[in-house]
């Protein structure tokens, strides 16, 4: 037994019992408290749900007619763009729409076909009944005629809130570590709830943008009458300052995308002192907007967030590093929340707050001192029957187990986890999955001493039989909460994490630990025979 636990192991597993403890430390102080300790010191609080620290309740919606209406404006540019690379092109009339449909006249007959066969092309097959997601006929023998399907609108719809709710998680919780919930409730809205967050306008000013960031080139050719008569020729687009200023001519066409954004920050500009918001482009984002400084030195180009100029600077010289940075009088959060926004990525539609409400702490409170109690009542319970039913070994498993309760709570603050009540529940479970190892383990050494096994042999194959079942029991609780974090939300996830953490310092402080003050007592006393 004694040659199981080196010096570098049995330091090991004091340095990881160590540091799990200090961990756990904070949790048992006010975050006010914390705040004033030194540096070097863990600072590190639990985090919790929203049934125990109240927080935000948001439920948003999304316009079925406003996702139509993308899905068919969307279209209309790539039939515009797939007649001009036609080869030949196909010379057609002006695209429009009319009644939930998209149509053009072919100008030559001899092109109707080619036509029809290259919108047909630009459409696609939806879910595994081989529907179309458009219908493409000619009428009037000359007019090509593009209708969404009802399974084509289902699937855009379907598809656009999807999108939309991935977008919402990823500003409200940029790093995955909040146990935010973001679910969607029917065909078009989103279920948000924030955890500790008693405020929530700053939460809708963070999810009412669309985030569409979009840089175009501004048309010096307009003039300023033209733009007082609100008058813009083809091909260009009137578009507003914020606060009502006056609006400016830019081109139609996106010189580049914020969707080839791939990092946004803040900082403070060298000039102005004002606070920025620093952008990065992607590889083909970089390529256009070298492609486009270089062109047009000396032009202006304006940077469009949501159909409004934020700034319309002139190109100095060429920028060909894929970088750069916005100015907009941002304040400090607003340039923040910007960043976080385009680092999100742009929302496909624009939602709208149907609800909301604020939920207090008080049920929470209520939640924690009773879960508390329940788990202090758990701990006692099994500490009076290990030790009546195993004596020394009992002691050392009533040992483990504080522990591992410990442990359980400074892994939690560690990964910033957040506890909700199912997470109590779950915390609760683990404490009686890391009593079921040690019973397992005693029941095993006591069979052994039975069979007549002199003391160290019965410890050492109880400890080796029980730890192959003990392996093969949590490493199935292990798959079981893998799959509930995975397909779960809000809570069912905070029970999944508690869980897995359970059963990992179970096992640690079950196995592990408990063997190593087993092998120290041995190598101290050398007993001949075991008292259970």
């Amino acid at each position: 037994m004694q040659f199981d636990f080196p010096k570098w192991k049995v330091w090991l597993v004091l340095i990881v019992t160590a540091v799990g403890l200090v961990s756990a430390v904070p949790n048992f102080f006010s975050a006010e408290t914390v705040a004033k300790w030194p540096g070097y010191v863990p600072h590190a609080q639990l985090s919790y749900g929203l049934d125990l620290k109240g927080g935000s309740h948001l439920l948003l919606e999304a316009d079925p007619k406003d996702v139509i209406k993308q899905k068919l404006d969307k279209m209309q540019t790539q039939v515009s763009t797939a007649m001009l690379r036609a080869d030949p092109a196909i010379d057609v009339g002006e695209i429009s729409e009319d009644n939930g449909a998209i149509s053009f006249l072919v100008r030559s007959g001899k092109d109707v076909e080619r036509a029809r066969e290259a919108a047909y092309r630009l459409t696609s097959g939806v879910g595994v009944t081989g529907q179309r997601d458009w219908n493409v006929e000619v009428r009037d023998t000359s007019r090509v005629v593009m209708t969404p399907t009802d399974a084509g609108i289902k699937d855009t719809i379907n598809s656009t809130i999807e999108t939309a709710r991935n977008v919402v998680a990823k500003r409200i919780d940029p790093t995955g570590t909040k146990e935010v919930t973001v679910v969607r409730q029917g065909a078009s809205r989103i279920l948000v709830e924030v955890p500790g967050l008693q405020d929530p306008e700053s939460l809708k000013t963070l999810l009412g943008k669309t985030a569409k960031l979009e840089f175009k080139m501004v048309d010096e050719s307009v003039t300023p009458a033209q733009i007082a008569q609100g008058a813009a020729p083809p091909g260009t687009q009137l578009v507003p300052y914020p606060n009502g200023g006056g609006p400016i001519a830019v081109e139609r066409r996106v010189a580049v995308s914020g969707d080839e954004l791939s990092k946004a920050s803040t900082s403070t500009s060298s000039e102005t002192g004002q606070p920025v918001v620093d952008f990065w482009f992607n590889t083909s984002g970089s390529q256009k907007f070298a492609h486009i400084t270089q062109d047009n030195v000396g032009k202006r180009f304006a940077v469009i967030l949501d159909g409004t100029v934020l700034t319309a600077p002139s190109i100095r010289s060429p920028i060909l590093g894929g970088n750069g940075y916005i100015e907009g009088n941002f304040t400090a959060q607003s340039a923040a929340d910007l960043a976080v926004q385009l680092n999100s990525g742009a929302l496909p539609v624009a939602l709208k707050v149907v609800e909301e409400r604020t939920i207090g702490p008080e049920l929470g409170v209520e939640s924690i001192q009773k879960g508390l109690l329940a788990g202090g009542i758990a701990v006692v319970l099994l500490a009076f029957f290990m030790m009546i039913t195993y004596f020394r070994f009992g002691i050392y498993t009533t040992i483990a187990l504080v522990i591992n309760a410990l442990l359980i709570l400074g892994v939690m603050a560690l990964f910033g986890a957040t506890l909700t009540l199912p997470g109590i529940a779950g915390f609760i479970l683990t404490l009686g999955a890391a009593v079921d190892a040690n019973v397992l383990i005693n029941e095993r050494i006591r069979e052994e001493v039975k069979r007549g096994r002199r003391t160290l042999q019965a410890i050492e194959v109880g400890y080796k039989e029980a730890t192959r079942a003990i392996f093969d029991a949590n490493f199935t609780n292990i798959i079981s909460a893998v799959i509930m974090y995975a397909l779960g939300t809000g809570p069912i996830r905070g029970f999944a994490v508690v869980l897995a953490i359970g059963i990992f310092t179970s096992v640690f402080s079950g196995v592990v630990l408990s063997r190593l003050m087993v092998a120290d007592w041995f190598r101290r006393t050398r007993p001949t025979q075991i008292n259970m």
